[in-house]
């Protein structure tokens, strides 16, 4: 746990998220809603940066924000983190080595 000191907030976010599983949105989801309020109100840039790392797009952050004004933003924000990190997984998933056998074509 001593180590959990020196991580930054945007860097706990990223590994949260990077281990997502079905069986654990709510528990991740209340951990992530925590940080990413903190970091709204103590260093938005960072909060930034982190959406760009993980590639939230812009125009849906807007679009929701917009959409839903009187839901709390770090809700809106953790849900599109999660959603996004889910579909990392599937195209993992989609375009691993294991799913692209011997097709005789070339490898590059």
């Amino acid at each position: 746990m001593e180590k959990d000191k020196f991580i930054s907030l945007p860097d706990k976010i990223v590994e949260i998220t990077n281990n997502l599983q079905l069986n654990s949105i709510n528990e991740i989801r209340e951990k992530l809603l925590v940080l990413i309020n903190e970091l709204i109100n103590e260093d938005f840039h960072s909060l930034i940066q982190l959406l760009y790392r993980i590639d939230v797009s812009e125009k849906k952050i807007r679009l929701y924000l917009n959409e839903k004004q009187n839901e709390n933003a770090a809700s809106i924000l953790a849900d599109l983190i999660i959603e996004r990190q889910f579909q990392k997984i599937e195209s993992r998933k989609k375009f691993s080595s294991g799913n692209n056998k011997d097709s005789g074509e070339e490898k590059w």
